[in-house]
């Protein structure tokens, strides 16, 4: 047996800690670029909330609001820009995935040339980046527990992650209490994703002890509180459980990496700015169901994890999870068309070749376009 794992993240996860918000951004810096979306966090009083924080601990910030659900490298450079000019030498990113992904690119571009997304296809490199607080109020990407930043090139259509160990957050204050003002289908479509992030780690050929014990921890904890939460549940137990499913599956993605199922929706929401959580959901029973073959000893154990028996009735239990969350939508649902479906399996391969490769079943593009027909 043999394996390497480093992950240089610092979390600070309970119920509460979003009260050392302003405690933790003094020690990282003096001049914050807070980033996070357009309303969410401040319709909750989550922004008000952190700016008395930053006042209280004589930080000084600016405000970068611009961050949208899935995140441009044009809005990225933006904030980088805003970042450089206001002189900020932390980031404080606070809101749903997008916003910590938004942060983090622009912690990376605010002190590094050129084009992102040379960095992004490996073109350029550099292990340099703004430190960065991330609070997530979302527990779906896994943002606050990785080097990841995905981001959409609006000339391309290439949705691609950014991946870098210096922007692994220098602390992600991880409050479940925040996750508790999300309307019910933002949380079933996030909740979808955090459970998805631990299943593709698992499946991933890369992965090893240590991502394998934490992606089973993360599908249990997701498959034991997601519906009750959707269902009204007010259990703050089960937001605890969330939440470490959410963290847990951004870190074993990590080191793991995403599969087919990943590689597949990322195109759709590059495509056609779908949510990323219903396009995982349309795609999941197809994807899977071609894929069983290739690790069924995994597909029992997730299987069993999820209600079922066996490898052979893993998809009957995710299409179940997926009726109950309500995520039932096709890709027509999301806009896409027959007529995408070359651009779309095309993409796939071109901005998620590793992913792809990474499945249990490496798919011929005949194949792709197959699962992406019965998707629609």
């Amino acid at each position: 047996m043999e394996f390497q794992y480093y992950l240089p993240v610092n979390l600070v996860f309970g119920r509460g800690k979003a009260d050392v918000i302003g405690e933790r951004a003094a020690a990282l810096g003096t001049r914050a670029l807070i980033v996070t979306g357009g309303s969410s966090t401040r319709k909750s009083g989550l922004l008000d909330r952190a700016i008395k924080q930053l006042e209280n601990h004589g930080v000084s910030y600016v405000l970068f609001d611009k961050a949208e659900p899935n995140p441009l490298t044009t809005t990225v450079w933006k904030g980088a820009e805003t970042a450089r000019r206001e002189g900020c030498d932390f980031i404080l990113s606070i809101g749903g995935g997008s916003s910590l992904d938004t942060g983090k690119g622009i912690a990376f571009l605010a002190v590094n040339e050129g084009d992102i997304s040379d960095y992004i296809y490996g073109k350029k490199k550099s292990d340099k980046a703004l430190p960065v607080l991330a609070v997530p109020t979302t527990c779906g990407t896994g943002s606050e527990g990785n080097g990841f930043a995905v981001m959409t090139n609006p000339d391309t259509l290439d949705k691609k992650s950014l991946r870098c160990s210096a922007i692994v957050p220098a602390c992600s204050i991880v409050d479940p209490q925040l996750m508790m003002t999300m309307p019910g289908n933002i949380l079933a479509s996030v909740g979808f994703d955090a459970l998805c992030h631990n299943i593709d780690a698992y499946l991933s050929a890369t992965s090893q002890p240590l991502t394998e014990l934490m992606a089973l921890e993360g599908v249990r904890l997701a498959a034991e509180s997601l519906v009750s939460l959707y269902e009204g549940s007010k259990d703050l137990n089960h937001w605890d459980q969330l939440s470490l499913a959410s963290t847990l599956g951004g870190m074993v993605i990590n080191t793991a990496g995403v599969t087919a199922l990943h590689g597949m929706e990322h195109p759709v929401s590059g495509l056609k700015d779908a949510v990323h959580g219903r396009g995982l959901a349309a795609l999941a029973p197809y994807v899977f169901e071609a894929s069983i073959k290739g690790a069924p000893h995994k597909f029992s154990a997730l299987s069993r994890l999820l209600g079922g028996k066996g490898e052979w009735d893993f998809t009957d239990q995710i299409r179940s999870l997926i009726t109950r969350l309500g995520l039932t939508e096709g890709l027509k649902d999301m806009g896409v068309e027959e007529s995408d479906l070359n651009w779309l399996t095309e993409n796939c391969f071109k901005v998620s070749a590793p992913s792809m490769a990474n499945h249990p079943v490496v798919f011929t593009p005949e194949e792709v376009k197959e699962i992406y027909r019965k998707s629609l």
